[in-house]
């Protein structure tokens, strides 16, 4: 096992930790207080959220990681060593290895979903939960999702398609890749200059096998989650759930009752939605959402 430190943003440090079958990569910054951050995608890594995330390190000791088999964490994992169960306890290990006793979990976009999970399987292990632009909570919500994408993104959703069918794009080109997800964000971000800078951090720690690998992984996650049509991590989750903080931005391409009917289902969940705001709020609206997770943090 490693503790290894480098120093980069903010004075980060960085290592790995071994866990089954593999090495999990973990930067942390700030002191205090442990919060973890998890990563959305599932197939991207912790990278999207920099520089923009550091700033709550001068609240709290800020913990990242980049997932089993994406990332810095991509190692020899096959899609197949990857699972919901592998990833939560991955996320316990890494709590442990790192002595984060009783985090608040931060998780952004699928990464709340999978915040939500490890939750509701280790509740007394989490202080707080932050849900940013959260996925969908539920199979009913996912075709919510997927519905409103259809009635407002048609030509977005045919020409993404187009892409996906190419070699370039099954063979994980990056300029292909980066092609079709600036499709993909183009209407969850308010500003189209935030489209390019999101897509450009994407896949900065990533080859094009890696990011093939890390596509198979992601339709493991999703079949194992959303896709099943009795999924509902919200119910489960329910009146055990600590106190939650859900922040949706009022222009994301994720419909707000999706967020409304997780803030529903959490007995002591709290929406907050901010406006001119997609599916990124810690890059598009820093300051407003820095305010509302340091306040819910500093409230333990």
């Amino acid at each position: 096992m490693s503790r290894s430190s480098a120093t980069n943003r903010r004075s980060a440090r960085d290592g790995y930790f071994e866990t089954v079958g593999t090495q999990i990569y973990w930067r942390e910054v700030g002191a205090g207080a442990p919060l973890i951050a998890l990563h959305g995608g599932p197939d991207f890594n912790h990278n999207y959220f920099l520089p923009e995330l550091d700033t709550l390190g001068s609240a709290c000791r800020l913990i990242y990681y980049d997932q089993r088999g994406r990332g810095k964490s991509s190692g020899s994992v096959v899609p197949h060593d990857v699972s919901l169960d592998s990833e939560l306890r991955d996320l316990d290990a890494l709590r442990v290895f790192l002595e984060a006793e009783e985090p608040v979990l931060l998780g952004h976009s699928f990464g709340a979903l999978l915040a939500m999970e490890y939750a509701a399987r280790y509740t007394s292990h989490v202080s707080r939960l932050i849900l940013m632009n959260p996925a969908p909570g539920s199979y009913a919500d996912r075709l919510r999702f997927i519905e409103h994408r259809r009635v407002h993104e048609s030509d977005n959703l045919a020409r993404m398609e187009e892409i996906a069918g190419t070699r370039k794009y099954a063979m994980g080109d990056i300029a292909t890749e980066a092609e079709y997800y600036r499709l993909h964000f183009g209407s969850a971000l308010m500003d189209t200059r935030n489209v390019q800078d999101v897509v450009a951090r994407l896949r900065v720690h990533f080859t094009p096998a890696e990011i093939v690998k890390a596509r198979a992984i992601e339709e493991r996650l999703y079949s194992q989650t959303w896709c099943r049509p009795n999924y509902d991590v919200i119910v489960r989750l329910g009146h055990h759930a600590p106190a939650t903080l859900v922040i949706h931005g009022a222009d994301d391409f994720i419909p707000l009752e999706c967020s409304a009917n997780i803030a529903r289902g959490i007995a002591r969940a709290r929406l907050e939605v901010i406006d001119d705001c997609g599916h990124f709020a810690y890059l598009e609206r820093p300051r407003e959402c820095a305010e509302l997770i340091r306040g819910f943090i500093a409230s333990i």
